[in-house]
């Protein structure tokens, strides 16, 4: 099961409109990710502003992606809480949708041990029997995921099988790779890390960049899953200042403005986030234009 996990990935946004859920530009934001080719996508993870949906919207944002793609793409449903009961909840949700799989962030905010961790994960994989993503934030959790923590996991837990790597570090990579089962999946985190992370074995990508270039992004991920390195950095090196920017101020703010700004839908996040500030605007903007991505 854990070989269909590679390859690329969106963290797809939650459009919004009115404060409500904007169900056609999600649909057509899906429609664009199939069209590409990309193997799935990530409805209600962080970038799908998550922490503001209520139960009723998580698990409807989630169904709403299982219905759209048919079949036609993975769906890896953002099923993570610092709340394991409420974690177990929507995993099971997700698993009763038809959910291929799901992505499970470290609990944020209460910052609990390893071992916490440990029992935490072990509690959902006991709970369903779809396969389980391990997500390692710690800059939005404050707490890693260790190497050995991810490796007991992966030995004790069937169905946890990959990681998405998000701490900004490629040497997490080169530790993480002879500690799990050779079968275990390493997946990016960040567009802009994701070349040398793969040149250390990993084997994909959940992408906040491919819900604006889906096309663009799987060449690359492509690429580097033949090992041609060259054609990987040169895609890379084409969208460092977009994948630069894209994080000017924090996920999702800057992709939901490139999105809007191509009509794709409004630019609308939800309280406590806002608005990119003026002067950020006219810098990711000047990098969308001069980019040709508008």
């Amino acid at each position: 099961m854990s070989k269909s996990l590679k390859g690329t990935f969106t963290a797809l946004v939650t459009p919004f409109r009115d404060g409500l859920v904007d169900a056609d530009a999600f649909t057509s934001l899906i429609e664009d990710q199939i069209a590409a080719g990309l193997e799935g996508i990530v409805p209600v993870g962080t970038t799908g502003e998550s922490p503001t949906l209520n139960h009723e919207e998580h698990l409807r944002v989630i169904e709403l992606a299982i219905k759209r793609t048919a079949g036609r793409c993975l769906v890896i449903a953002g099923t993570g809480s610092n709340s394991t009961r409420e974690a177990i909840e929507y995993t099971q949700g997700a698993q009763e949708l038809g959910a291929d799989a799901a992505l499970l962030a470290a609990p944020y905010y209460n910052k609990p041990s390893q071992e916490g961790l440990y029992r935490h994960y072990m509690a959902i994989a006991e709970s369903v029997d779809i396969p389980l993503v391990l997500y390692s934030i710690p800059g939005r959790c404050a707490v890693e995921i260790s190497v050995e923590t991810t490796a007991r996991l992966a030995r004790d837990a069937e169905n946890i099988v990959a990681i998405k790597e998000a701490g900004g570090s490629a040497e997490r990579v080169r530790q993480l790779k002879p500690a799990v089962p050779e079968d275990f999946i390493i997946l990016s985190g960040d567009d802009g890390l994701t070349v040398p992370f793969m040149k250390l074995g990993a084997e994909g990508l959940i992408s906040v960049a491919s819900n604006l270039i889906p096309s663009e992004i799987k060449a690359m991920v492509d690429a580097g899953l033949k090992s041609d390195f060259e054609t990987a950095d040169q895609i890379a090196t084409r969208h460092h200042d977009l994948f630069r920017d894209l994080f000017i101020e924090t996920n999702p703010v800057p992709i939901k403005t490139a999105l809007a700004a191509k009509d794709m839908m409004t630019n609308e996040v939800r309280l406590p986030l806002c608005e990119l500030s003026d002067k950020n605007r006219e810098t990711l903007l000047r990098t969308l234009g001069a980019g040709g991505y508008l």
